[in-house]
């Protein structure tokens, strides 16, 4: 889970200073605020993870990308290439890393992490046709930090840079190290240069792991189909247009896959655990995917609105259902250990829906060990969420609300202080509209058709 999230110089956002992630996060806000950005630079990161070019610093987007950010200077805030792009996160580890000391024989633990920082400053160069490099990174737990910082001021060469421990050179000429591997890596020549630190390679692999777990799903979800193809493949997630829904249920279905759904409660299916919540949204009464005949790939979604109204294609219903489909199985799809990041799920869903969604998100972060970080403009959602807390079904400190808006040109967030009886103690001027103005003006105009004109 990420604990912490740190930015500079991103979009429009100067310093977004530091943001305590919980198992549950919210961003809030205004049109063009800045809350976008926020999953926007995670996405980026993920893409750069997932990339299989390891010297191009950033993958900042193509056509066939999560996110397309443009050039360097596009995202840079105010396109300033003299500002290097700075990135700070923490975030605990789904198990122990436990690192072997290099320099013992034997299973001796030189190290026992349970949590990791990571920092990086990007440079642009100061000219768009340069391509970023990477000025310095470190990871640090407990009392040790690794990393890498340019050697001087002339040319692209590196050093290896530790506190708390001590790496131990080859005997040899001290040649400088090349360039990192993207924005985070050690390059096989740190592993060359000196004898102890082998141990690196794990450590950069828990940051690509937590990325490779990281999650996104978009507030355009596709259109339902009539007939889904599955050919028995296993997607990692649905898709950021939620187009592989169906197909990820069904692979779930084929590995027999159980959902916990909370202490003393039977496990459940995936599809079982869908169609509760789409019933309990008042959505459906009931669900399924059926295959179209022996020995075929094709399969129908098939529900009813009622208990008594017959089974329809889900082509045949209101568009909400396929929108909220993918965020439900989304949810209970990835593996446990994931970050999800939703963008407006509440799109096309009736008020009692949005609602809902409050309760699904509760469940999976209370049973799953996911964290979802959504964007959302849904009062619903959040007045749902804030009677869960009194309620005790979650607690306050599982829970992080930021409100995001412009000031001076640049994006600030201001956390929301909710307090155990779901009450939100600094709510922000015109967080969902001008309510109290809104009910003056109705009245003031009712007291007036009410008495006439004033002649």
């Amino acid at each position: 889970m990420i604990k912490e999230l740190r930015f500079k110089s991103f979009k429009s956002w100067r310093d977004t200073g530091p943001l305590a992630l919980a198992p549950l996060t919210g961003l809030f806000g205004t049109n063009s605020s800045g809350k976008s950005s926020i999953l926007q630079l995670l996405l980026m990161l993920k893409q750069t993870v997932e990339s299989t070019d390891r010297k191009r610093v950033l993958h900042t987007g193509d056509d066939v990308s999560i996110v397309d950010l443009g050039t360097f200077s596009n995202l840079i805030y105010r396109h300033d290439l003299s500002l290097p792009l700075e990135v700070g996160l923490d975030w605990d580890l789904r198990s122990p890393l436990r690192i072997k000391d290099p320099e013992e024989k034997g299973d001796t633990t030189l190290f026992e992490v349970n949590e990791l920082k990571f920092q990086v400053r990007i440079d642009g160069s100061g000219t768009p046709e340069t391509p970023p490099f990477v000025r310095d990174f470190s990871y640090s737990f407990g009392q040790q930090t690794f990393g890498m910082a340019l050697r001087g001021q002339g040319g692209r060469k590196y050093e290896l840079i530790s506190r708390g421990y001590q790496p131990k050179r080859q005997v040899g000429r001290p040649w400088p190290l090349p360039a990192p591997v993207k924005f985070y890596g050690f390059p096989d020549e740190v592993s060359g240069y000196f004898q102890n630190v082998g141990f690196l390679s794990e450590v950069v692999l828990e940051l690509e792991g937590l990325f490779r777990r990281t999650a996104y799903l978009g507030p355009l979800r596709d259109y339902p189909k009539r007939i889904y193809t599955w050919a028995g493949d296993e997607p990692s997630d649905v898709g950021r247009k939620g187009e592989l829904a169906v197909p990820a249920t069904l692979a779930a279905r084929a590995k027999g896959r159980y959902i916990s759904p909370g202490y003393k409660r039977h496990r459940q299916t995936l599809e079982k655990r869908l169609a509760y919540w789409l019933k309990e949204m008042g959505i459906i009464e009931s669900f399924s995917i059926q295959q179209i005949g022996q020995n075929r790939k094709d399969y129908e979604v098939l529900v009813s609105k009622t208990k008594q109204a017959p089974e329809v294609l889900i082509t045949d219903v209101g568009f909400g259902l396929s929108q909220v489909l993918p965020v439900v199985v989304m949810c209970y799809y990835v593996e446990e250990g994931s970050v999800l990041l939703l963008e407006q799920p509440e799109l096309h869903l009736h008020p009692l829906a949005q609602a809902w969604l409050a309760d699904i998100f509760i469940d999976v972060v209370n049973n799953r060990n996911v964290q979802i970080i959504v964007e959302s403009h849904s009062e619903h959602f959040l007045r749902r969420l804030q009677r869960r807390i009194a309620e005790e079904k979650i607690e306050n400190n599982r829970t992080a609300l930021y409100f995001c808006r412009i000031e001076n040109s640049a994006s600030r967030t201001e956390r929301l202080d909710v307090n155990m009886f779901g009450d939100i103690t600094n709510w922000p001027k015109d967080f969902f509209g001008d309510e109290m103005g809104e009910l003056v003006a109705k009245t003031e105009a009712a007291m007036q058709r009410q008495t006439g004109p004033v002649l």
